[in-house]
Parts: C-alpha cells; sequence; structure tokens
C-alpha cells in the first residue's frame, strides 16, 4: 500500500501498523474478529485504489479482501468505510451496495428482529459512560486514542503505555504522520488522500465520542434511540482508520526527512531507528505480551455437552445466571460465558455487563471506571430478564420454557434450588447437564418467547452475499 520503492520505508509502515496500542488492547481482550478486519484493511484499500483507477478485476479483489472482515458487524463497518473513501465519490454508491451485501448476514436478521421489537434494537445509554475511552496518561483519553489506545478496559492496557513520554510520542507520531500525507498526496493525488483523511477523523470523531461533553450527550441518545447505535459504544474501534493515515503517513514522513540526509549511515539510522521506535514504545507486546498471550485448551465436557444438545435440540438455561466466569482450566482469566459459542442451540445466559469494581470475584470484568463501583449495562435480550425474575422467585425449573439446563463448575455464582430434581445426563469436572424432561412452554412462568427473524429474507440474504463472493472468484480466475 505504501508508495515507495525503499523496503525499509515499507517496513516502517509494517511495524508501526501491526506493534502499537490498538493491536496490543484488542489482543489482550480478545477482540480477534476486530483485528482479522484490521489486518485487511491495507488490502483493501489498495483494491479499492485500483477501483477508483479503473483497474481491471479490482472489483473482484475488493469484494474478496472485505470478506474476511464481515466475521463481525464491527469490521464489516470498518472495512465497508474504507472500500467507500478508497473507491471515490463516483464509485461509492456501488462500494457501499457490496459493502451491504456481504455484511447481510448480520444486519438483515438484525432489522427483522428490530422491526418485530427483539432484542438488539436499541441499546442501553449506561454503556457510553461504560465503554467510553480512558485516559492511558496524563494526555487523556484524546491523546490515548490519537497513539491508538484508550480501550476502556484497564486490564487490557499494557503497562508501558503510562510512560509520561508516550503523550509526547503519540503527538509528535500525530505530527510527522500528517507531514507525511502531503508526501502521499504527491504519488496519490490529493482525493484519495483527504478520503482516508477524513475517514480518519470520523474515525477518531466516534472514537472519542463517549469520553468527551456534548458529544457524550449525543451518543447516549443515539444509542437509546437509534436501533444498532449500539455497534460504537466502544468507540476505540474505529480508530483502525487512524491507524492506516498513521502507518503510512509516518513511514513516508520518515522517507521525506530522512532524504534530506546525505547518502550513508545517516539515512539508514534514521529509517531504522522508525522501524524500532514503536518496539521500544510498546515492549511488553513482545513475546506474547510478556507471556499474556498463550493457547488454552477446552476441556473435554463441552465436546460432551454440545454432541447431546445437537441430538436432542433445545434451549439451554446456563448456570450460575451471571455474565462472566473464571475457570482454572483457562488461568483464572475473567471470560464471557463460553456456552453460547460452544453449544449448537438457543442459549439463555446472562448478557448484562457489570463494567469496573476492579478485584472483584464475583464474575466483573476488573475494568476501573474511575470511582472504584461498577456501571452495569443491561442487555438487549428481554427473555433474560423474565428469566432471573423467575430464578429469584424460585419457579420450578421446568417451568422456565427450556429443554437443558447446563451447570458450569469452577466458577463463581450460586445455583438456584431445583437443579438436584432435573434428570441428569452428564455429570463431569466441569459442567453438568440435565434434561427438562417436561418443559412447560414459553411464557408460562412468565418468561417471554424470544421473537425470532423470519427465516426466508434471512437465506435469500446470505445466498445473495455467497452468490457474489462466488462471482468475484471466478472473475479472478477467468482470462
Amino acid at each position: 500500500m505504501v508508495p515507495t520503492d525503499r523496503v525499509m520505508v515499507r517496513v516502517v509502515a509494517a511495524v508501526g501498523y501491526t506493534w502499537n496500542a490498538f493491536v496490543a488492547e484488542r489482543l489482550f481482550i480478545g477482540h480477534w474478529p476486530v483485528l482479522v478486519a484490521y489486518g485487511v484493511l491495507p488490502w483493501v484499500v489498495r483494491a479499492g485504489l485500483a477501483v477508483r483507477r479503473g483497474e481491471p478485476r479490482a472489483w473482484p479483489r475488493l469484494t474478496l479482501w472485505t470478506v474476511p472482515a464481515v466475521l463481525g458487524p464491527t469490521g464489516g463497518l470498518l472495512a465497508g468505510g474504507a472500500a467507500i473513501a478508497a473507491v471515490g465519490r463516483r464509485r461509492a454508491a456501488a462500494a457501499l451496495g457490496v459493502a451491504l451485501l456481504l455484511n447481510a448476514s448480520w444486519w438483515v436478521p438484525a432489522v427483522l428482529l428490530s422491526l418485530a421489537g427483539g432484542a438488539g434494537a436499541v441499546s442501553d445509554p449506561a454503556g457510553v459512560a461504560a465503554f467510553a475511552a480512558r485516559g492511558e496518561s496524563w494526555g487523556g483519553a484524546v491523546v490515548s486514542v490519537l497513539g491508538l489506545g484508550g480501550v476502556w478496559n484497564a486490564d487490557a492496557v499494557p503497562a508501558s503505555r503510562d510512560s509520561p513520554i508516550v503523550p509526547v510520542i503519540t503527538l509528535l507520531l500525530a505530527a510527522l504522520a500528517l507531514y507525511g500525507c502531503r508526501v502521499l498526496a504527491r504519488r496519490w493525488g490529493w482525493r484519495p488522500v483527504r478520503a482516508l483523511l477524513l475517514l480518519a477523523a470520523f474515525g477518531l470523531l466516534v472514537a472519542v465520542a463517549g469520553a468527551v461533553p456534548l458529544l457524550d450527550d449525543g451518543l447516549r441518545w443515539a444509542v437509546a434511540t437509534v436501533p444498532g447505535a449500539g455497534l460504537v459504544r466502544d468507540g476505540q474501534r474505529f480508530a483502525a482508520w487512524w491507524a492506516l493515515v498513521v502507518a503510512v503517513g509516518v513511514a513516508l514522513g520518515v522517507e521525506d526527512l530522512a532524504g534530506r540526509l546525505p547518502e550513508g549511515l545517516g539515512r539508514r539510522a534514521v529509517l531504522a531507528g522508525a522501524v524500532l521506535l514503536p518496539v521500544a514504545v510498546l515492549p511488553d507486546l513482545a513475546w506474547g505480551g510478556l507471556g499474556r498471550l498463550e493457547p488454552v485448551h477446552y476441556p473435554a465436557d463441552w465436546a460432551v455437552a454440545a454432541k447431546m444438545v445437537r441430538d436432542e435440540p433445545g434451549d439451554v438455561l446456563v448456570l450460575p445466571f451471571m455474565t462472566y466466569r473464571s475457570f482454572a482450566w483457562n488461568g483464572g482469566r475473567t471470560q464471557f460465558d463460553p456456552a453460547p459459542r460452544m453449544l449448537p442451540s438457543t442459549v439463555i445466559t446472562d448478557d448484562t455487563l457489570p463494567v469496573g469494581n476492579p478485584g472483584n470475584t464475583d464474575g466483573t470484568d476488573g475494568t476501573d471506571t474511575g470511582d472504584g463501583g461498577a456501571t452495569v449495562v443491561h442487555g438487549e435480550d428481554r427473555r433474560v430478564a423474565s428469566v432471573r425474575q423467575a430464578l429469584a422467585d424460585g419457579k420450578p425449573l421446568d417451568e422456565l420454557g427450556v429443554r437443558w439446563v447446563l451447570v458450569e463448575h469452577g466458577t463463581p455464582g450460586e445455583l438456584p434450588a431445583g437443579v438436584d430434581k432435573l434428570t441428569s445426563r452428564y455429570n463431569g469436572e466441569w459442567l453438568s447437564l440435565y434434561r427438562v424432561d417436561s418443559p412447560a412452554g414459553a411464557g408460562t412462568a412468565g418468561v417471554d418467547e424470544p421473537p425470532t427473524a423470519p427465516a426466508g429474507p434471512v437465506l435469500l440474504a446470505d445466498a445473495l452475499a455467497l452468490v457474489l463472493i462466488g462471482v468475484a472468484v471466478l472473475r479472478l480466475l477467468s482470462r
């Protein structure tokens, strides 16, 4: 993506794009779909610029490079925005159409559920403050985001981000990046550079909105009233667009400054220093975050439970009824409940997000809200509230409209009475699975039946997306 014939300049951009606070904090917090999208953004922009220039087969390349990003809604938005900015105004409508079609697997059912008054229509505005960007040093939240950091979870912040020199380096690199954009404009032309700068500025605005007075009020209103606006509560993810500008701009700025030096050791030293600077500023990303990142294997109990649920489908109630888990097999790390991702059925688990109260052992995530307390962000599944109330009232579990009850062992939380009265189908070290022999119909115990999106439109949207991908592949393979 970097328009230069000097390998070291490209290395400066590559290291700067991959070794930074954005990558570190998203790795530590576990937002891997966002990082997949982040990883393909340079290729999306490169293909989009090829579309702008009218190169053959550029559209198929742009389509296929966008595909990995749509593993999650945020990634789809990041790639779609980058594509629209790169292709130019005349082709923006076509790029928007491609992005909408490739992302249809999540927005079509979301829209249909919203129209039905179901989960996911709007979000709790308390999440705006809970997920707002945090200042990591004396520079505050805005400077932290300029430095590609500012994640809301204090446990995901590398210790080196607290250094008082980091804000100074951040501001210098931001200035150098903008200087380098002038070099980029001489090689690309001002129109694509201006488009990327506007996209990056919009991403920064979204990233800091929750932490800036007046902007946070507008964001709270949007989250509470506009369907889907909850996607921007964790706005720091949209700083990915700024990361593109920083990586390319800094590299070209360094190249231009080094070019003013006499050919020889001094010029090479400047380029080498620019390569090593990200590592020197963020040394605790090395070696898997100094040992923080390591492979963890799920116990065999999960495979057994998944097979039993697959053989006899039905809704699964997971106990203890809490959002977060902490297992010894995962080193005691705080994690989301694995059940919705591991079991091939509808899973009822608490989607309330307690954010804050560091050091608490009741399943909260250890983030610091600044006042030592926890901020509770209510979930979007209305069925959860009625299940929680039924459990609090001591209703029999067979009246909750579920087929299975899954009990997870070795994690904080209490179990309601009546679990031992159910039919035990599996009892392992980490999981116990109980079958509800005669589940009452949903709503019998005041449990709301969750609305579902009609299958026809969802399948049609998925089919059209697959057709688009197939056509793109055939176009690239054809001569």
